[in-house]
């Protein structure tokens, strides 16, 4: 590999994460339009590493294509929503019950500490930084699962909700809480050696908890 393709490989990933970032914070709203040279003098770059970036994140869900519009950031769809959430809440509580077996003491810690920071959070509610730590959490424990498919299965739907992640507990800030005492049960199922099924409905519970609170506060806006 050249020197030059891995500069602007290195162009395309700071591309990639700068963009991606303003889109999860709500920085770049649904139907924001994304102009790639606009974006590419913010960031100092040419347009290509740009195009690639736009691409990438066109791929995960995250970004449109409209005819003479061009790239603009998806919208949510409560549907699309609604069902991300149902699928990631089945394959997430899979994929924590095969990993479990396979969680260390260590692991479990960091998995803890994690969850020590979203505790600090709640006193001074920043709803962007705690959902980052939810998914740094939840990644603890499903990172391990055995299984490729699953585990990619699990990977896209955190994807598809990367746009709305950010703003899930701004709806429903008194889940965030929950959360946190839900996470703390979860480690002690880990800790304990609890059987799959039990680990595997906790799991399910918790994410499918989130959704039917954010679709109740949906209901009354």
């Amino acid at each position: 590999m050249s020197e030059a393709t891995m500069v602007a490989g290195s162009k395309s990933e700071q591309a990639y994460q700068a963009v991606k970032a303003r889109i999860v914070e709500g920085i770049y709203t649904p139907g924001y339009r994304l102009v790639l040279g606009s974006i590419a003098k913010d960031l100092g770059f040419s347009v290509v590493p740009v195009r690639e970036a736009i691409r990438r994140l066109e791929a995960e869900g995250l970004v449109t294509f409209e005819r003479n519009v061009g790239a603009t950031v998806a919208g949510i769809d409560p549907t699309e929503y609604l069902y991300t959430m149902q699928t990631l809440s089945i394959v997430e509580g899979a994929a924590t019950a095969l990993s479990a077996p396979l969680i260390d003491p260590a692991a479990v810690a960091r998995a803890r500490a994690v969850n020590e920071e979203m505790r600090e959070c709640l006193d001074h509610f920043d709803p962007v930084r705690f959902t980052q730590l939810n998914q740094d959490f939840h990644s603890v424990l499903f990172e391990h699962c055995p299984n490729p498919h699953i585990l990619d299965l699990v990977h896209r739907g955190w994807n598809r909700l990367a746009a709305i992640r950010s703003s899930t507990f701004r709806f429903v800030p008194g889940r965030a809480r929950e959360s946190v005492d839900e996470h703390e049960n979860l480690l002690k199922l880990i800790e304990t050696g609890a059987d799959a099924e039990q680990i595997e409905k906790a799991a399910r519970l918790h994410r499918s908890a989130t959704l039917d609170a954010y679709l109740a506060q949906a209901k009354h806006q």
